[in-house]
């Protein structure tokens, strides 16, 4: 058994995590230097690594670094180096509101991932416990609700600039898998008004482009009226709209916090169930366990477990 495969906890026994913040990465050209969280096993070589993209959210600090705990701490103790940024849109900044692509930062937040794997030298310069231990070649992307959006962009979704109408597209090759949870679906006359308005290149989300292999998952409470007139359909459309290879979890009674996935005890969660995040975390995990090692049975297996038993978290459907 590789090192690997011993730090992913296939038995089910976390490994002890390091975890360090602020790490550093220049960025001149952007409106402040990007600040990452690493989170990683102490033990275990060839770790893949996930790129984890924060949405946002009511609160302050949820969206930056220093959100999404139960995510980050999971995937760490079961062998995957998980790192945070903290996007230009979080509220921890307070940049200008004038700004043209405030205050989500669409392209921002992508380019910001493609920073990230363009300085992994920087990160395990920072982080030495982690020098010679990344998998470069196994990296993944997640992203909840807005970092939803994010990463299915860097999985070969595209849009149209509304500010100068050009096709976008960020498309990021070394990013070999994602999971989209409570993603945003596709635009047009799905979306408020309220969006139209002030959230303009939602219009044009395009997922026919969106060929990486990606895990969407979807409550079926998740209504998110401020955001779309169609219900909870609408966070399907990432996997409906795109090609395969895809799954869709449905997550049964979930809302759009999908139990508590952007912190351990938040009151923006209006469905809070441990149960289901743990579901969240494991189902995840074993997804991308699975896409970045084929021939690894934690997909079929925690599938088979959580969503086939007598009291199923949810469905699961593949393309």
């Amino acid at each position: 058994m590789s090192e690997s495969t011993q730090a992913a906890g296939m038995s089910g026994a976390p490994t002890p995590v390091l975890s360090v913040s602020p790490v550093v990465l220049s960025a001149p050209d952007r409106a402040v230097d990007l600040q990452v969280r690493v989170s990683a096993p102490m033990t275990g070589g060839e770790l893949p690594i996930i790129l984890l993209s924060h949405g946002h959210g009511h609160s302050n600090h949820l969206s930056s670094l220093n959100g999404y705990a139960p995510l980050a701490n999971y995937w760490a103790t079961h062998g995957f180096v998980v790192i945070q940024p903290t996007h230009l849109s979080s509220r921890t900044l307070s940049l200008d509101p004038d700004h043209p692509e405030a205050p989500l930062y669409w392209r921002s937040r992508a380019e910001d991932m493609k920073r990230i794997l363009d300085q992994f030298d920087g990160v395990e310069a920072a982080v030495p416990q982690l020098r010679g231990r990344l998998d470069r070649d196994k990296v993944a992307v997640a992203g909840h609700s807005t970092g939803g959006h994010t990463a299915s962009l860097l999985l070969g979704a595209r849009l149209t600039d509304p500010h100068d109408g050009t096709e976008v597209n960020l498309a990021e090759p070394r990013i070999k898998a994602g999971v989209l949870l409570a993603a945003p679906g596709r635009g047009g006359d799905s979306l408020t008004e309220f969006v139209v308005e002030n959230y303009s290149f939602f219009l044009t989300t395009d997922f026919s482009t969106m060929t990486t292999p990606a895990l969407v998952v979807a409550g079926d409470k998740d209504a998110s009226a401020h955001l779309t007139v169609r219900g909870p359909e609408w966070h399907t459309d990432p996997y409906v709209l795109s090609p395969g290879p895809k799954s869709l979890l449905t997550l049964f009674g979930a809302e759009h916090g999908l139990g508590g996935v952007a912190g351990y005890d938040v009151a923006e969660t209006t469905d809070e169930n441990p149960e289901r995040v743990a579901a969240v975390q494991r189902l995840a995990w074993a997804y991308l366990r699975t896409e970045l090692h084929p021939g690894d049975s934690a997909w079929q297996e925690v599938r088979d477990e959580l969503t086939a038993g007598p009291t199923p978290v949810g469905r699961v459907e593949s393309k």
